[in-house]
């Protein structure tokens, strides 16, 4: 890949999963040359194929739990399994993307001077004591639990971007994402509205985990890349965490009726018993955002929802 002096190199990990292959696509549109990592344990050669053969886009295959050696300006830091269903399979490969990944990508970012984006999540408020959750807030997190190779992985991470930071003085953004959806999410990735909409589309009883009263936030992909973008571009002493998510608030059982009416589905809604430490709410507070990023999420429930359907009924149609 040949890199002019006007364009950046940024360096995406997990760049062939969900959110990272949405990412890879407005950093081409914006001029940039990207750098694509994925291992593909949960990311897809399909989701960036359609990239493949860019002279501004370059694939490689690598574990980010070994050291990277590339000369890049800006690294966004997305690798990891983030469905229950994905990193609770392997916790300890889980754990170790998470930690050893961002030592490794730290350690690429103070060798070449780049600002890197740590993606965290949501999931280190654990079950939530305060409604809605602020980033000052330490979470309630169970360190032992079957969701804790994912939630203290991502918080270790997050404490190993600013100890670099205050030792090393390395430029770091780190995002907390709430729940995300949309196109390309993978269809047995676990979460709540892949599987609500393929449950759906292929008539089956529509699984509610829970009495369906538990609640989450949904934020469209391209709202969340739009935030994880001038996130990377704010001032340097914008470190974050900022919380990225659409604050808009909804039940299961609420999310459930309305994939069945957009869809037009006769699927029935059954209900199961709740998995160890699923969180009650969900709901962020993303006043920082608003403030430091200029930055709210502006695609409605139903309009980001049509879109995922298509995307599935395309796909189950192929």
């Amino acid at each position: 890949m040949t890199v002019s002096p006007n364009q950046k190199m940024i360096l995406v990990t997990g760049g062939a999963g969900f959110v990272g292959s949405h990412l890879c696509e407005r950093l081409l549109e914006a001029g940039n040359n990207v750098l694509c990592v994925d291992s593909y344990r949960t990311g897809s050669r399909a989701n960036i194929f359609h990239l493949l053969g860019r002279p501004d886009f370059e694939m490689v295959r690598h574990d980010v739990i070994n050291p990277l050696h590339v000369e890049v300006q800006e690294i966004y830091n997305l690798a990891c399994p983030a469905s229950p269903q994905h990193y609770q399979y392997d916790p300890i490969q889980t754990t170790k993307t998470s930690f050893m990944g961002a030592m490794n990508m730290l350690g690429l970012a103070k060798r070449t001077g780049a600002k890197i984006l740590q993606a965290s999540t949501s999931e280190i408020y654990g079950d939530p004591s305060i409604h809605p959750q602020t980033e000052d807030y330490w979470g309630n997190v169970n360190p032992i639990g079957t969701r804790s190779c994912y939630d203290e992985g991502k918080r270790v991470a997050e404490t190993l971007f600013f100890d670099y930071h205050r030792k090393h003085a390395i430029p770091i953004k780190v995002a907390r994402i709430f729940n995300t959806y949309g196109p390309r999410m993978h269809p047995n990735d676990g979460r709540v509205v892949s599987n609500f909409i393929v449950q759906a589309l292929k008539g089956e009883d529509i699984t509610i985990y829970g009495d369906g009263s538990q609640t989450r936030s949904f934020c469209y992909v391209s709202d969340l890349v739009d935030g994880l973008v001038r996130l990377m571009a704010s001032p340097p002493e914008t470190t974050g965490p900022i919380n990225l998510g659409n604050p808009g608030e909804f039940s299961m059982l609420e999310l459930a009726e309305r994939v069945l009416s957009l869809v037009g589905s006769a699927s029935r809604i059954v209900y199961r018993p709740l998995p160890a430490d699923d969180p009650r709410q969900r709901q962020p507070d993303i006043s920082i955002a608003k403030r430091d990023l200029g930055w709210a999420p502006t695609v409605a429930l139903e309009d980001g929802l049509r879109e995922t359907i298509a995307y599935f009924r395309d796909l189950l149609e192929r």
